[in-house]
């Protein structure tokens, strides 16, 4: 991982793995003694703490993408994606999740459960290192970088699976069952550890990658956007906007981009890299590189593209606007569409006759589509002419990092916060929504820069495509127009479009309490194109996943 895996093979005596079944506790085959700790060893144990969020323990390639840190796999699960690859038995634990027909044996519970609670042990193992080193400089801001990492991990956990055990590094995992504390209890939890983390860290870091105590502050507005604390959203959003550190990207495709890599938008990023033959590139998305037909891209697998649902959400009105009223899915928008369209659709996901990333994407680009038509993804393919992108296997691998939180995410979940706080009916009654307005705008603004024909390599195609995004009226009929629940429409919107395929979209509609009534109606739709969703629909007992089987049968007991 770049800077931070310096000390990696630190790693090989300090934290020896034995097997998976341990996991929980990891007991190393030798440590360092506390005399023996130095600053280079603790070293390597915070960098084997951070290579945890690889998800890529044990060089186990499947169980990275099953149950990957990126979540795409739960992008599948909402109305943005289809799991793609060639056909509905291929990976069928993430057809699964796609039809929400889930069972306590798939692979994706088991891989998701083990490698978060392979990096919590990661985590404690450093705690433990730490706190009992006779002398460690910074030792506060060390633990509270690793009270950051664990939080995330809990944090995922907590909104993936129905019940899951929460321990410290002070317990012994053998003894915690699973729902020792609710999952609220589990989220106060959370905000207590990154409160004290927030006050211990820097507000910079030497080395790329490594937290600083905004990436504890913006994790603090995502956590409390999980639970509706809309007051303290905006308080830790306030945190990361105020400190002057991040700003929007000039254009939207920067996020792709290497020179971008822990720049401008990057908040928490997972470190890649292609040194030391490839073993730090995302492993996590390793399936979801476009076929690419005449090997742009090598021969890809092309899993995770975009439904025809997220695509539709791309068309604008004759003003710009999104169609925020829920006719967005009455016209299907394919290569031929004349309406204006939001330039981030091409930015965003491959279309039959426009480019990708400099190369025309054609019907060859695509794996099976038949069965799941066209739209790969493009967020996680940087031009393919640079040298740092693998060559062959694995397809499309590079040094991109991916962003688990980007300043663009907090920007957004500032301006819910502010509307759901907002206490007058419009914006001429209430300048908070008034406030929400101008952030979700300055979204819009970056998507409105990014249609530049000199910008490279090129993805849109003015020719054929009439992109046109606009802001939102500062005046809309005096204000009486932009109501809270048009405001609340549209940050709901501008969150679907401008993290489209980032792992985002399920965790929102389950936190707005609408993935029931989203899904079903989504699936009803999308199953005159997409067969296979005839008949498939999700209840709120399956909105989180079970306990993996393995699990509860290895516990003795103590997972119910």
């Amino acid at each position: 991982m770049k800077t931070i895996n310096k000390f990696i093979c630190a790693i090989c005596v300090i934290c020896g793995f034995t097997a998976c079944s341990d996991q929980l506790e990891l007991a190393p085959q030798g440590e360092f003694t506390a005399d023996q700790l130095t600053d280079e060893s603790i070293e390597g144990l915070m960098s084997s703490a951070y290579q945890g969020l690889e998800a890529h323990f044990f060089d186990d390639n499947n169980a990275a993408f099953a149950g990957p840190i990126t979540n795409w796999v739960f992008d599948v699960r909402s109305d943005d994606a289809y799991k793609g690859g060639e056909g509905v038995s291929m990976e069928a634990n993430i057809h699964q999740l796609e039809i929400s027909n889930i069972s306590s044996d798939n692979a994706t519970c088991l891989n998701k459960w083990e490698n978060n609670y392979l990096g919590i042990a990661r985590v404690h193992k450093a705690m433990q290192a730490i706190n009992d080193a006779g002398s460690v400089g910074d030792k506060e801001a060390l633990i509270g970088e690793l009270k950051t990492l664990r939080a995330w991990y809990y944090f995922d956990l907590n909104r993936i699976f129905k019940s899951i055990p929460y321990f410290t590094e002070n317990d012994d995992p053998k003894t915690v069952p699973n729902g020792n504390l609710s999952r609220d209890e589990i989220y106060s939890a959370i905000k207590a550890d990154l409160e004290e983390a927030y006050n211990a860290m820097h507000e910079t870091q030497d080395q790329p990658g490594r937290f600083t105590k905004y990436v504890a502050a913006a994790l603090l507005a995502k956590v409390n956007a999980q639970t509706s604390s809309w007051a303290e959203v905006e308080r830790w959003a306030d945190v990361v906007i105020k400190s002057g550190k991040y700003q929007l990207y000039d254009n939207f495709a920067d996020m792709s981009k290497l020179e971008f890599n822990n720049k401008k938008e990057s908040i928490m990023a997972i470190q890649f890299s292609t040194a030391n033959d490839n073993i730090h590139i995302n492993f996590c998305n390793l399936l979801n590189t476009t076929r690419s037909e005449g090997n742009v891209f090598g021969s890809g697998d092309d899993f995770f593209l975009a439904s025809q649902n997220l695509v539709n959400a791309f068309r604008t009105d004759a003003n710009g606007l999104p169609y925020l009223d829920g006719t967005f899915n009455s016209v299907r928008l394919t290569s031929d569409y004349s309406g204006t369209i939001d330039p981030r659709l091409d930015l965003t996901v491959g279309r039959i006759g426009f480019p990708f990333r400099g190369h025309l994407y054609t019907q060859g680009w695509c794996r099976d589509y038949n069965t799941y038509g066209e739209y790969s993804g493009k967020k996680g393919l940087i031009d393919p002419s640079s040298p740092d992108m693998v060559q062959g296997f694995p397809w499309g691998a590079s040094g991109l990092n991916f962003m688990l939180i980007r300043y663009a995410d907090i920007l957004l979940l500032k301006a819910e916060a502010l509307v759901e706080q907002a206490t007058g009916s419009n914006a001429a009654e209430d300048l908070r929504l008034v406030e929400a307005r101008d952030l979700v705008n300055q979204i819009r603004e970056k998507a409105a820069r990014s249609v530049n024909g000199s910008y490279t390599p090129v993805d849109l195609d003015p020719s054929k495509a009439d992109y046109y995004v606009a802001a939102y009226p500062s005046d809309w009929d005096g204000n009486l127009a932009w109501t809270k629940n048009r405001a609340r429409m549209a940050v709901r919107m501008e969150r679907r479009l401008e993290l489209a395929m980032e792992g985002q979209r399920w965790f929102d509609l389950l936190r707005w309490g609408t993935a029931v009534e989203t899904i079903n109606k989504y699936m009803q739709e999308e199953s005159s194109l997409r067969p296979y969703y005839a008949g498939a629909s999700v209840t709120e007992d399956e909105l989180y996943l079970p306990i993996p089987i393995s699990q509860i049968e290895n516990s003795n007991g103590l997972y119910k």
